[in-house]
């Protein structure tokens, strides 16, 4: 993959604003509307890039380049694939590189999704061991894997790993490494810099911002790697819908401007309920006592949008979600609009009854500090 805004000395801002557009044509607009096209004209051999719309689309492929230049700026032989949703992202790897007897690592505290995909590995032959991700507790599990699956920060307990640590580890065992992406966004940190094979994300998250579409991408290093995810893909049929992929790429424009108030909003929150008595279990990366804020620092620019903590009982929790106005009671994370639920309402979690899971929108810092302590006071009437 060429970085045509690399040799510009591109701010993040720049990249963000920039990224994936096309060459200037005149009269023509400079993000092109997306392409709704299920064939397209194709007489003779098929050896252009575009012959059927399970393969390929246009709105794809600026997209597909936007994102690979904020996930691996200037770095060749490296491509991008969209999904349909970010578990059909983080299916198609596990998928195409594990087969029968092959034996793969998973995070024992990711996404609550995993355990779904760990029972139909299994189902198929495949070993499935788990640790958790504070500590690198994975590296004890490595030997004779295949795969080595890092989810770094944590969803929804914000643990950090060391990623390049994991990942000289497991190459030195003869392992691939995917790291889920989602939480930290390529503005957070990039998985490849750090050695890894795959970087894997939801973009449905902080990447496109506005809790309005689904979507998913690998960013892999070319090779057969790559070519089995893309041929997982055309199998499976895991594939965006062309106004996603349009709408995913203008949300992109003001990825940094949105994860930069975000992430300065979240330490805000973060310290505000720092001295909260009936608040336990803080974590947020940012903060200066956070378990993983040194790991984090190592890797990470930005920090995230997501706070987690526990309250004393579900009732206070509920009652507190219940109290905040500026905060919507929903699943996700990462958008415009502040998001908090009792994560432990969903059954597939290992987090105590009263924990929640907030995600910092772009509200006013002093409005949404606010919002959160005077919900805080509220719940213990």
């Amino acid at each position: 993959m060429s970085d045509p805004i690399a040799t510009a000395g591109a701010g993040e801002g720049t990249r963000a604003v920039r990224a994936g557009l096309p060459e200037p044509v005149k009269y023509e607009p400079t993000l092109p509307g997306p392409v709704f096209a299920a064939h397209f004209h194709l007489p003779g051999e098929p050896t252009g890039p575009y012959t059927y719309g399970r393969d390929e689309n246009p709105t794809w492929t600026h997209l597909e380049r936007a994102v690979g230049e904020l996930e691996a700026p200037g770095q060749e032989g490296v491509e991008t694939l969209v999904f349909a949703s970010g578990m059909a992202a983080i299916s198609s790897v596990l998928f195409s590189q594990l087969r029968a007897g092959d034996a793969a690592v998973l995070p024992s505290d990711g996404y609550q999704a995993l355990p779904l995909v760990r029972t139909q590995l299994e189902a198929y032959g495949i070993e499935v061991r788990t640790a958790p991700t504070g500590g690198d507790a994975q590296l004890a599990v490595l030997d004779g894997a295949k795969l080595l699956w890092i989810e770094s920060p944590s969803n929804p307990g914000l643990d950090v790993c060391d990623i390049r640590r994991l990942v000289e580890a497991a190459h030195a065992r003869g392992a691939l490494v995917a790291v889920d992406n989602t939480l930290a966004t390529p503005l957070g940190q990039r998985p490849l810099r750090l050695g890894a094979d795959f970087s894997v994300a939801s973009g449905t998250k902080q990447l496109t911002g506005h809790g309005d579409l689904l979507l998913g991408y690998v960013t892999g290093r070319s090779g057969e790697p790559m070519t089995a995810v893309r041929r997982w893909r055309k199998i499976v049929g895991a594939i965006p819908g062309p106004m996603e992929a349009w709408l995913a790429h203008r949300s992109i424009a003001t990825l940094q401007m949105r994860v930069d108030r975000q992430s300065a909003t979240a330490l805000a929150v973060a310290q505000a309920l720092r001295g909260r008595t009936e608040v336990t279990g803080l974590r947020y990366p940012g903060l200066a006592d956070d378990p993983s804020h040194q790991v984090a620092s190592r890797q990470m620019r930005r920090y995230g949008c997501v706070v987690s903590f526990t309250l004393p009982t579900r009732a206070r929790a509920e009652r507190f979600l219940e109290e905040l106005r500026l905060v919507d009671d929903a699943t996700s994370f990462g958008g415009v609009r502040s998001t908090a639920e009792r994560r432990g309402r969903w059954g597939g979690d290992a987090v105590p009854e009263g924990f929640i899971r907030l995600s910092v929108g772009a509200e006013d810092p002093e409005d949404l500090v606010t919002d959160v302590l005077r919900a805080l006071e509220a719940s213990a009437r």
